[in-house]
Parts: structure tokens; sequence; C-alpha cells
């Protein structure tokens, strides 16, 4: 096992790093579970806007892992509070499931369906042509147009899935307008924990199996990074980059707690 460091904000993705699909990833159980036994609880960050709070915690239960549902932070929740801070009162076209639209909810958001302020896009595995043709609209018109994440990809037990990255390309290749994205590898997660905490960067790692997005997000922010070897990015293609995780292992068992 690997310990060079002690952290007190564990922040942990979830798609690739403690599950692909219905299937668990090895150690990550464990690795939780030896967390909350030095009374650390570790915080989820996922891009994944899909899935509400309790359901992501239903899915970790599922996993043998027990998550307190307020350190579940997902990028439809972040979208959400982004543009109440940014944007108070303005109107919200929604492409998503329903973890995004009970975010917005949750932020006492207003969605409509036409002459949106804003045009926010998060993963919909029920996706249509004529969403994304209003979407486009929309923005055409003026709509801000933001984001939840730039995944390209996302592991399953199938393989790799289309990701909300996907989704979002086709709609600005047919504005011409790039949006605003939300979650990893931007900081407004990782900050939010921060300040809602208090925590120093020093405190602070992002642990994540893809370096596009977990690792970046991390040396974006200013805090330590280790990268596993279970999902999108391999050890080999990580050490080929110029910046480097803080550390690298194989699972979440290498790490000494």
């Amino acid at each position: 096992m690997i310990n060079k460091k002690t952290y007190k904000a564990y922040c942990l993705d979830l798609d690739g790093t403690i599950y692909r699909g219905k299937d668990a990833v090895e150690e990550a159980a464990e690795f939780v579970s030896r967390l909350q036994q030095q009374n650390i609880e570790p915080f989820f960050v996922t891009n994944n806007a899909s899935m509400t709070q309790q359901q992501l915690k239903e899915k970790m239960t599922g996993f043998g892992i027990t998550a307190k549902k307020e350190r579940i932070i997902s990028s439809a929740i972040a979208a959400a509070k982004y543009i109440k801070h940014w944007y108070p009162g303005k109107t919200v076209y929604m492409i998503g499931s329903e973890g995004l639209d009970q975010a917005l909810r949750q932020e006492g958001l207003v969605r409509v369906e036409e002459s949106a302020d804003i045009v926010l896009i998060g993963l919909d595995r029920a996706i249509t042509y004529d969403k994304l043709a209003t979407a486009c609209l929309e923005i055409r018109k003026g709509a801000v147009f933001l984001s939840t994440n730039k995944d390209l990809a996302f592991p399953s037990e199938r393989g790799f899935l289309p990701a909300n990255g996907a989704i979002t390309k086709l709609v600005s290749a047919s504005t011409g307008i790039e949006p605003v994205f939300i979650g990893k590898p931007e900081i407004h997660m990782l900050e939010a924990i921060q300040l809602e905490l208090g925590f120093s960067k020093s405190e602070m790692v992002m642990i994540g199996d893809n370096y596009d997005t977990d690792i970046q997000a991390g040396i974006r922010f200013g805090i330590d990074t280790i990268h596993v070897n279970t999902g999108i990015s391999s050890t080999a293609t990580v050490l080929e980059k110029k910046e480097q995780p803080t550390f690298l292992i194989e699972n979440l068992g290498y790490w000494k707690i």
C-alpha cells in the first residue's frame, strides 16, 4: 500500500472509480469503509447529472458503500446553484434527466419549453431530434448556453457509452456557440466543497479514473490528485501527459489510510 499523505477531504469520482455501470470497481467499497473507520466522510464528486442524490446514494448502497446524501456533489446540483447565483430569476430550457430536473426545482428555477433565457444540457437517455432542435433554436435566439459537463463517454458494464459532452457537441456544432461547462474539469464542485466546509487546498485530494476530467479538475483547482487505473484513462496514457497527477495507483486498495 501507498500512503504519502493524509487528507481531510477525499473527493471521489463515481463512474470508473467507484463503479462501472452495474459493476463495482475492485476495492472501492473497502476503501470508503477504511476512510469512515477513521471518521472521514468522503465526498462523491460526479459529472453524472442524470441521477438524483438519493438515486446515487442508493446505487452506492448496492455496492456496499454507505454515503451521506449531502456529500454527493453532482454537476446537476452545481449547475443549478450556478444559474441561481449568476442568473437569478431567469428561465431554463433543459435537456436532461430526473437528476437535473430535481436540482433545478430544489433551487426554485423555472423551466420553459420556449423563449428561454438559458439552455442547459445534461445527459438524456431519451434524447430526440426535437429536443436538440429546440435547444439550437433557443440558443440562436440569444439564450445563454450551459452544459453540465464535457465527458464524451462514460464506462458501463457494456463498455464506453456516449456521454453528455457528445450531445453538447452536436448542439455546439450546429449553432457555432460554445457552452459554459459546469462539471469537471472545471473547478466549480471542488470550490463549493472548499468554501462550504472551510478546507484548505492542502487538505483536499481529487481521486478519479479520467485524466481529462477528474485529474484536470484537481490540477486546475490546485489540490493533490490520485489517478486510479480502473476506468477511462489507463496509467500508460496518463504517464504521457505533461501535467502529472500527484500519485498514480492501480486501484483504491493500494492507498493506505
